[in-house]
């Protein structure tokens, strides 16, 4: 009987020995979960409607934010909850710049003085031009106010940012809602709040391996974002997956702050700690690991991912070899 070609087989067999390294080397990593505790608080103002009329409510949204940390504050000063080293506010709490608009500012500085603690503040900001947008993260103090501030990178095409907007807006009227343009951040969004350095990424960002990894020398992670467009879909739950998975690979705690939910507070192990329902005000609070070390995915980057794209271009090779010298 003539042999069985081998290559296709073997090619088989090297992805499936691959496959199994790579889930049993995962299984084999523990999942470091130590360091000092810090007690982290993260607000949900929540958002007048659902969809993008919310847009349309940007009062509305900052005050529901102010509102919320207020109450924090009062449940603080009552007892009821432990006092947070820092509180971490969503993406677009205020959609009205704060350096523009004397009452946002006002508001927002009340807000932060009363709780008496370093707040990340997601607000939109106006370049000095007032041409486009900063989807920023800023550090507001209780006592020095504003300061230090992450600008989004990766913001979204169409969404924050038009190509060939000259063209496109005289086809599509929808494209009106996006009058100006984002401006793309040029640094990670690692900085000191309170006690703590944190890495902040903001919305999908979260999604991004380059993003998040040069986030991870935080000792805790930040997620601002703003679902309220997307409420009550299949996002919210797929981005606490990915903040869950991000909390792993990076043995960091994950805050992630979203302006209508889902809110959650991520173990560095991936547990949920705490976890908002979509469409309700929500605070959250507990205490969390403060982490410096470093994981091995901190260590390795993208080189796991190369290696394997590497190798299953080889499998692909091995089973197509044999079969194109028999054609011959």
């Amino acid at each position: 009987a003539r042999p069985r070609p081998r290559g296709p087989l073997a090619g088989a067999a090297v992805a499936v020995v691959l496959a199994a390294l790579v889930v049993g080397g995962g299984l084999a990593i523990p999942t470091p979960t130590a360091g000092r505790p810090v007690t982290v608080a993260v607000v949900q103002g929540n958002v007048p409607r659902l969809g993008l009329d919310f847009l349309g409510q940007r009062r509305a949204v900052l005050d529901n934010h102010v509102r919320e940390t207020r109450r924090l504050a009062e449940e603080v000063r009552a007892g009821r909850v432990p006092r947070p080293e820092l509180v971490i506010w969503p993406e677009n709490a205020s959609d009205l710049d704060p350096f523009t608009e004397p009452d946002a500012y006002q508001a927002i500085d009340g807000a932060v003085r009363d709780i008496g603690v370093p707040v990340l503040v997601g607000a939109l900001v106006e370049t000095p031009d007032g041409k486009r947008i900063e989807n920023r993260g800023i550090v507001w103090d209780p006592k020095t106010g504003p300061g230090n501030y992450y600008v989004k990178r990766h913001p979204v095409p169409f969404g924050e940012y038009l190509p060939f907007r000259d063209v496109l807006t005289k086809l599509i009227k929808r494209f009106e809602r996006v009058p100006r343009d984002f401006v793309k951040g040029d640094r990670s969004g690692v900085m000191k709040l309170g006690p703590v350095t944190v890495g902040d990424v903001i919305c999908f960002e979260v999604a991004y391996d380059k993003e998040t990894r040069d986030s991870a020398p935080g000792d805790v992670m930040v997620v601002q974002t703003n679902n309220a467009t997307y409420g009550e879909t299949s996002l919210p739950p797929q981005q606490i997956a990915m903040s869950r998975l991000r909390a792993v690979e990076h043995g960091r705690a994950v805050l992630v702050a979203a302006t209508s939910g889902i809110s959650a507070i991520v173990a560095p192990d991936g547990r949920m700690i705490a976890e908002s329902r979509e469409f309700v005000p929500a605070l959250q609070v507990a205490a969390v690991p403060a982490r410096t070390s470093r994981t091995i995915a901190d260590r390795l980057g993208a080189l796991p991912e190369w290696a394997l794209t590497v190798a299953a271009l080889a499998a692909v090779a091995a089973a197509l070899g044999p079969a194109r010298r028999r054609r011959r």
